[in-house]
């Protein structure tokens, strides 16, 4: 078994999940960080966690693929030993503005629902032993204020990611007392490629109604991920992230 702590972080390639890949890995952690087709930026992402004196490498995952999700856990299982922090932050998004109901097709929802509901909770289950045999596990769902408030990319990604808050909630009791699961619901985050896909109307309202006057930004998620894996009272919690946007305080 490897006496270093690892983490597997989804989607490691994309700025989010790059940045949270960073700052666990700085911190001591053997980061395995997945990409479904963008191996050049997860390679990227590595080869930074390196360069800082780091451990870290990427694999490739298609997590609407329930047996790829198992083949890549029993793979960290036979090489490691132990999973200490599953970050469940890889997911899918297509701006489709609320109204318009009939561009958002039965294919386009499921992918939705596949990558951003079912994958997360696939990976909790198939990591879930891997999780309790340590010393404390750790799972952090990246999720989305517009899992709290009706307003996203669509109405597919809003309703997948309040689907997400209630499966932290519910893997916090079925999980307990081993591992501690918590959630991250992030805002418009600038400079993302999910921000870009969001329909105009919704970024600039976001960015107008944050009472900070500034945004979600991806090292405050990557620092508040740190804190949930570092913890040892924490779990099913949602934290938002996002500047201080009224329709997401609760």
């Amino acid at each position: 078994m490897s006496t270093t702590p690892v983490a597997l972080v989804t989607g490691a390639s994309g700025d989010i999940g790059g940045a949270i890949a960073k700052t666990l890995g700085r911190h001591g952690w053997h980061v395995i960080g997945t990409y479904v087709g963008a191996a050049d930026a997860a390679a990227q992402t590595v080869a930074a966690i390196i360069d800082v004196g780091g451990s870290a490498e990427a694999v490739q995952l298609d997590q609407r693929d329930p047996a790829a999700i198992e083949a890549v856990i029993a793979n960290i299982d036979e090489r490691y030993g132990r999973l200490d922090v599953l970050v469940n932050n890889a997911a899918w998004n297509i701006g489709i503005p609320f109204r318009h109901l009939d561009d958002l097709t039965a294919d386009i929802w499921d992918r939705v629902m596949e990558t951003n509901l079912r994958a997360p909770f696939l990976l909790a289950r198939a990591a879930a032993k891997l999780l309790k045999a340590g010393d404390g596990g750790h799972i952090v769902n990246i999720s989305s204020a517009g899992g709290i408030s009706p307003g996203s990319s669509s109405i597919a990604y809003s309703s997948s990611k309040a689907g997400l808050n209630h499966l932290t909630r519910c893997l916090a009791v079925a999980m307990s007392p081993e591992v501690a699961v918590n959630c991250i619901a992030p805002g418009l985050v600038e400079n993302t490629r999910m921000a870009a896909r969001l329909p105009d109307n919704v970024a600039q309202g976001a960015r107008q109604t944050a009472v900070l006057g500034r945004v979600g930004q991806a090292e405050d998620i990557a620092n508040q991920t740190l804190a949930f894996v570092q913890s040892t009272s924490i779990t099913g919690q949602t934290m938002v992230i996002d500047g201080g946007m009224p329709g997401a305080m609760r």
